[in-house]
């Protein structure tokens, strides 16, 4: 079986394991909506192009973490009650956690989508940048509007505030500071990739 096909189905065992008495239901449904509007896209994206199987590891690693945010609810994550505990926070930082890998780990995937249809590395690594900063500002206003929409009891349950006033801000800065060490980390490799690249065409045709 191939890597890709085993991933997706690893992580659907997992997603149904999680989704087995989450801590709140409601919130758990509300956190999956992401699931549920993104996987159709990938899967789709998948068909159409393919994916690497860097990209395709950083998507399951990804998702299976906010899959379990999602069961535990991110404020309330008690396997990130350690990290807390010994750093002396005074908030589960599980939440800022996944915004940061939300940045690092997603960048590829979409850099590679990016690239179905535009070659300009410098362009296509800008698209990718600017699309993951607005998909950062986009998620904390979509996540406001729906809990007010369906579910305005959950509050700072499903936001996560946990008392923080910035905690948007610093949740979009944690994106932010995700994709750019992901760019910075991507372009040398790139750019090695592509001289490999062009080596093995020169010496082919020699």
């Amino acid at each position: 079986m191939k890597l890709k096909p085993s991933l997706f189905i690893v992580y659907i065992f997992i997603w149904l394991v999680l989704a087995i008495h989450p801590s709140y239901r409601n919130d758990w449904a509300l956190e999956n909506i992401l699931v549920f509007i993104a996987l159709p896209i990938i899967i789709g994206s998948e068909k159409r192009f393919g994916f690497s199987n860097a990209s395709a590891w950083m998507l399951f690693v990804f998702f299976v973490l906010h899959g379990i945010g999602a069961h535990y609810t991110y404020s309330e994550m008690p396997y990130f009650t350690p990290v807390t505990d010994f750093f002396g926070f005074e908030r589960n930082h599980y939440d800022r956690l996944i915004h940061f890998l939300f940045g690092l780990l997603l960048f590829l995937p979409f850099y590679e989508w990016f690239s179905s249809f535009q070659k300009s590395h410098k362009l296509i690594s800008t698209l990718t940048l600017l699309f993951l900063f607005s998909a950062s500002g986009f998620y904390e206003v979509a996540e406001w509007l729906i809990t007010q929409m369906t579910h305005p009891d959950l509050g700072t349950a499903f936001l996560g505030i946990q008392g923080d006033q910035w905690d948007a801000q610093k949740d979009m800065a944690c994106g932010y500071l995700g994709a750019l060490i992901a760019a910075l980390l991507h372009t040398p490799f790139i750019r090695r990739s592509r001289r490999t690249l062009s080596n093995d065409l020169y010496q082919l045709t020699e």
